[in-house]
């Protein structure tokens, strides 16, 4: 806990952002970090509440209680409190890999589950975490970690996302040769190519990824399992084999005109800025004095706003077919469920500054795209629809008559999910999948069904959190060690 009486007398302090009128010139990092004395104020407010649902990672009625990877939050919020800078990074690193990631891209759900929060606002969790590793970096705190010894194991991980780097970085530090597969051209996966630039500086990835080399592991990039190498010489090579290579396959929106030049996935859109801007190209899909409808919300919904934003757009647009979220906690979203409230996150709020209003509808279903005689977007035909009308068989809601309406688009992403896996990695290695396309492991031993090979992150789980990827990349390190040790 950090003072007794902090959280009476300080008031939640969050992280600052830019302005969003000057940030949409530049691709850099919106945030703006808390001052030192300010954090330890922060840091005070964590009260003696007893029993901390903060750390228990749990999900009730499938929503996120507490954080997955289990951080020692009390204890860290305390030594920050107290100034004790490197012992709260030594208790950080104890339960999380790659603080750096999920002090950035974490929607907290530690902060939906602190006691605290039931009647005043959370403790600044996120903002602590993120400051804590960040400063460990700046003052040379965080260094290599060469194991001493060798178990003469190898072990292949499939994927270099968040999943794949805690594995290889738990399954290094216990002494086995790791080797890390990654199918595009740099490492990180979704870290990389998946979160834009002004969320997550790639700095930040690489800075790890350097470490994680110095620390002993291998890197392979643009190899692809089934298609550049086989399966079988992957297994004759290594004597085990973790797969963490995501939930890759988009959720398509499957309407009259669908095939009309325009429209796009979220996360080609999101991975062909990213690489522009890391290689000094032009970007392949280019939102520069174009109007543009982001359909479907979420932290890659948003992300493809943000970077529209920052390519020049003209207008943005965004729909989502879901209900309006509540203001406060709906009585069927109680306490310590991550709560399901309304949120305005960087890009709606770059959109209402350069524009003058939210770009989100609720309630919106897109049923037609209208091409032009080149078979060129030229807009979207929508309905309202209504959540308390279902059509049996065939959807939870019903159109509302006489709501269409036509919304003019040169430029449409589709940011719909993820429907799992993409089959070739389960294919090349003969897994069993379950009814999602995942693959099928349980997490008592993320075992697949063939002996020796594990599965772990959204691959195995579905579309999920970062930090869920790495508490399941530490979870399945564990269990492969496990098995290595029989053969000891």
């Amino acid at each position: 806990m950090g003072k007794p009486t902090g959280f009476i007398e300080f008031d939640r302090m969050d992280e600052d952002h830019r302005d969003p009128a000057v940030r949409i010139g530049d691709w850099n990092e919106f945030l703006v970090q808390i001052n030192e004395g300010d954090l330890q104020s922060q840091g005070a407010r964590c009260m003696d509440c007893g029993v901390p649902f903060c750390h228990t990672g749990q999900t009730i009625d499938r929503l996120a209680v507490g954080c997955p990877v289990n951080n020692l939050i009390p204890e860290w919020n305390d030594l920050v409190y107290r100034g004790k800078w490197k012992e709260a990074l030594d208790r950080l690193h104890l339960t999380n890999n790659f603080p750096e990631f999920t002090g950035r891209v974490c929607p907290a759900p530690c902060e939906g589950s602190c006691v605290l929060g039931i009647n005043e606002p959370a403790v600044t969790i996120k903002s602590i975490e993120r400051n804590i590793i960040d400063r460990g970096f700046s003052q040379g705190w965080v260094l290599p970690r060469v194991p001493e010894e060798r178990s003469g194991k190898t072990v292949a991980v499939i994927g270099s996302g968040p999943a794949g780097l805690a594995a290889a970085d738990n399954l290094n530090q216990l002494g086995h040769e790791v080797t890390v597969f990654e199918r595009d051209d740099r490492i990180g996966g979704l870290l990389m190519y998946g979160i834009p630039n002004m969320k997550l500086d790639k700095d930040v990835v690489q800075r790890r990824i350097t470490l994680l080399r110095k620390e002993g592991i291998h890197f392979k990039t643009c190899i692809e399992i089934g298609v550049t190498v086989s399966a079988d010489d992957i297994r004759s090579q290594f004597d085990a084999v973790v797969i963490c290579v995501g939930s890759t396959a988009p959720r398509d929106l499957k309407i009259p005109g669908r095939s009309t030049n325009g429209i796009h996935f979220a996360m080609d859109y999101l991975r062909g800025s990213t690489a522009s801007l890391l290689d000094g190209t032009n970007s392949p899909i280019s939102a520069k004095d174009k109007n543009v409808v982001v359909i479907g919300g979420g932290d890659t919904g948003t992300d493809c706003i943000g970077t529209a934003m920052r390519q020049g757009c003209k207008s943005v647009v965004n729909l989502e077919i879901v209900d309006r979220p509540p203001e406060s906690r709906a009585d069927s979203n109680p306490w310590p469920q991550w709560p399901s409230i309304f949120r305005t996150d960087y890009g709606h709020a770059e959109v209402k500054t350069i524009f003058g209003q939210d770009p989100r509808s609720f309630n919106v279903e897109t049923v037609e795209f209208i091409p032009d005689s080149d078979w060129n977007l030229t807009a979207l035909r929508t309905v309202e629809v209504d959540w308390g009308l279902e059509r049996p068989g065939v959807a939870p809601f019903s159109p509302i008559a006489g709501s269409e309406k036509l919304i003019e688009a040169d430029l449409v992403f589709l940011a719909l999910g993820f429907t799992g896996p993409e089959p070739g990695i389960s294919e090349a290695f003969g897994l069993e999948i379950g009814p999602r396309s995942n693959i099928l492991a349980n997490t008592s031993d993320y075992e697949t069904s063939q002996p020796g090979v594990f599965a772990a992150g959204d691959c195995r789980r579905g579309q999920s959190l970062v930090v869920w990827a790495i508490r399941e990349g530490r979870q399945a390190a564990d269990v492969c060690d496990q098995y290595l040790g029989t053969f000891a």
